[in-house]
């Protein structure tokens, strides 16, 4: 820390931290001044200046145990103010885990009994209710909807009912996640941010299961899913990442699934893919001529390398990219 002080005279550093700066003050004569940490009432008091008065007076229970979980420091409730602030847009849900009883958050309604254990997704984007017992306890975890796989067509149906701790697998998932919130609290930042990371696998695949189709409707969910799947591949065919892994986990199905849908048109999904761009890429060679390289035109619909994108075009068409712009006229 001493490198990065100012050396000027009549310079003034404030060093802030949360633990005792015992080096600074008896090596380079720094003042401590403990600011002690916020009581309840000045905790609501930063929290409504961030977030709103409003709101924070909605949901009072949340904003006294919001307090309570950053022990009252004011860097921590900022952080806090900050990320919910930054993520009311809908692209992030809360993942809670339930200690006790009380009434999960279905959209609008009173909601439906919430059973210790029992896992709920909620989204600020939505109207929710949650009311909790004075004796109970919420550990709650905020993941991107793109980790967990969540569109918009999925998240009400996700939100409306908690995933019960009973279930084949609530029963494995809401002991990691209530044991992860213990743990992380108290190990290194590190630490505790990596095992978050990897740990966003099993709340993605309950996500899965809580969006599969019912057994009954599987042949005719199939043959709807294809058409959104195509869809999505339409407007994502400019990413060059764009891959059977990722276009399964955004449709909550397994990559065995995506290639049987494909496998059943007499086509593959990669097939499907390439053909699509090679006809984007055939009508911009055209309408680009003289503007745009034939290389910017392959990376404008996801071919990397440009000898490849060349050779797929000749073997598909029986001339090159030029000839192709050559014969157009």
């Amino acid at each position: 820390m001493r490198p990065l002080l100012p050396g000027a005279p009549g310079c003034l550093a404030i060093v802030t931290s949360r633990a005792p700066l015992t080096g600074p003050v008896a090596a380079q004569g720094a003042r401590p001044l403990d600011l002690g940490r916020l009581d309840a009432r000045e905790g609501r008091a930063l929290l409504a200046a961030r977030l709103g008065a409003d709101r924070v007076a909605a949901e009072p229970g949340a904003v006294e145990e919001l307090v309570e979980l950053c022990s009252g420091l004011p860097l921590a409730l900022s952080r806090v103010a900050a990320r919910l602030v930054a993520r009311e847009a809908g692209e992030f849900l809360f993942v809670g885990v339930r200690d006790g009883g009380g009434v999960s958050p279905g959209p609008g309604g009173p909601g439906t009994p919430l059973r210790p254990g029992d896992i709920l997704f909620y989204d600020t984007g939505l109207t929710h209710r949650l009311d909790l017992p004075p004796d109970s306890r919420l550990k709650v975890f905020l993941l991107s909807r793109t980790l967990l796989g969540v569109e918009d067509s999925g998240l009400r149906r996700l939100t409306a009912a908690p995933v019960r701790a009973g279930s084949r697998l609530g029963s494995l998932v809401s002991p990691f996640l209530s044991e992860l919130a213990e743990m992380v609290a108290t190990a290194d930042p590190a630490v505790s941010e990596a095992i978050a990371r990897n740990a966003v696998d099993l709340p993605a695949t309950l996500v899965m299961e809580q969006l599969a189709p019912p057994p009954g409707g599987i042949a005719d969910a199939r043959r709807a899913l294809l058409p959104r799947i195509q869809k999505f591949i339409e407007q994502h065919l400019s990413d060059p990442d764009l891959s059977p892994e990722s276009i399964a986990r955004a449709h909550h199905i397994s990559v065995r699934c995506l290639h049987k849908l494909f496998r059943d048109e007499g086509t593959t999904v990669g097939r499907w893919v390439r053909h699509r761009r090679l006809e984007e890429c055939q009508r911009e060679l055209v309408r680009a001529k003289g503007r745009r390289t034939i290389a910017a035109v392959a990376r404008r619909w996801g071919f990397i390398s440009p000898t490849q994108f060349s050779r797929v075009f000749r073997a598909t068409y029986g001339m090159s990219p030029s000839e192709w712009q050559g014969a157009a006229g």
